[in-house]
């Protein structure tokens, strides 16, 4: 038998004008309140209250005629992530479809979750989980239809407000004394006359006796972790995150003093771990403790703990 190619050809469905269908009482009602911003469903004669309201119960019970106002909280359950919208799509970047349960009602509907702004192929938000707490956001021009919902959005648990506060500290005569051996790349203390203990940086009191001290005695840039912190939240003073803040008794010194500590990962930081000051270069320094980016390790053997069990 002759061969022939298979032949091929576009064809579409199309009604120009509409399709003009009658909604029905119970349809018609969800629609018109959808027109006029609210979420209603309808009760059932077992009690339930079915959202989007239909006509019957999932038994063949016709429903009950008695509508219910439900939502605006929602929760979503099941959810689709679509990481490319595809043409005809109701969102032109990365959304969910989910199933959408108002407060108040025992079933869901299937509509679009926007969870922002993401990048084509993004991957699915963290903040994306079945038990998420959504509103509806409401077109500015409703009609009755659906689509009058342009899609549900989380609820607002969080908000990352810029922080700023202005003051003028004045730093006293010891601090000044202080920042000003720092300047010279050195580190300045007092040591007190009645009990010999030396605290860096300079307070220009011992707090133990409650007398005055004059007497500086300059301590080396190394020194002992006695305690630190693993932080996760950015500062711009840290390398990465997380980085890790410590007490630092330096060498020579008998009061801890808080610093960063750089130069390995967060978690093999330790207790009586040996760390010397990492300074910034020489023409960077002014009178402030941002000389020294932060502690790394010397490579010394760790400090036993009773060695510094009483600076904690």
């Amino acid at each position: 038998m002759p061969q022939f190619d298979s032949l091929t050809a576009d064809h579409a469905l199309e009604f120009p004008g509409g399709y003009t269908r009658s909604v029905g009482p119970v349809i018609g009602r969800f629609l018109t309140e959808l027109r006029d911003g609210r979420l209603v469903g309808v009760r059932t004669a077992g009690g339930r209250v079915l959202f989007p309201p239909v006509e019957y119960d999932t038994d063949g019970t016709p429903v009950t005629g008695e509508f219910v106002e439900v939502g605006p909280e929602c929760t979503v359950g099941a959810y689709a992530w679509v990481p490319r919208p595809r043409p005809g799509h109701p969102l032109d970047r990365p959304f969910a479809w989910a199933l959408i349960t108002p407060d108040g009602a025992d079933t869901a509907m299937l509509h679009v979750l926007d969870l922002g702004v993401f990048e084509a192929g993004a991957k699915p938000p963290k903040t994306l989980r079945a038990g998420l707490r959504v509103r509806p956001k409401w077109r500015a021009e409703r009609t009755g239809t659906v689509g009058d919902i342009e899609s549900f959005r989380p609820d607002v648990t969080m908000i990352n407000a810029p922080v700023r506060a202005d003051y003028r500290l004045s730093a006293g005569r010891a601090l000044s004394r202080f920042l000003g051996g720092v300047a010279e790349g050195r580190l300045l203390g007092h040591r007190c006359g009645v009990c010999g203990k030396v605290y860096v940086p300079m307070k220009g009191m011992c707090p133990v006796d409650g007398v005055p001290t004059t007497e500086e005695v300059e301590v080396p840039d190394t020194g002992t972790v006695t305690t630190f912190a693993v932080n996760n939240i950015p500062d711009p003073r840290a390398p990465d995150v997380p980085f890790v803040s410590a007490y630092v008794l330096l060498d020579g010194s008998d009061i801890a003093m808080v610093a960063l500590v750089a130069g390995l990962p967060a978690d093999e930081v330790r207790m009586g771990m040996r760390v010397r000051a990492a300074w910034r270069p020489r023409e960077e320094w002014g009178q402030t403790m941002a000389n020294i980016k932060w502690f790394e390790p010397t490579g010394e053997p760790d400090v036993p703990f009773d060695d510094i069990k009483d600076h904690l």
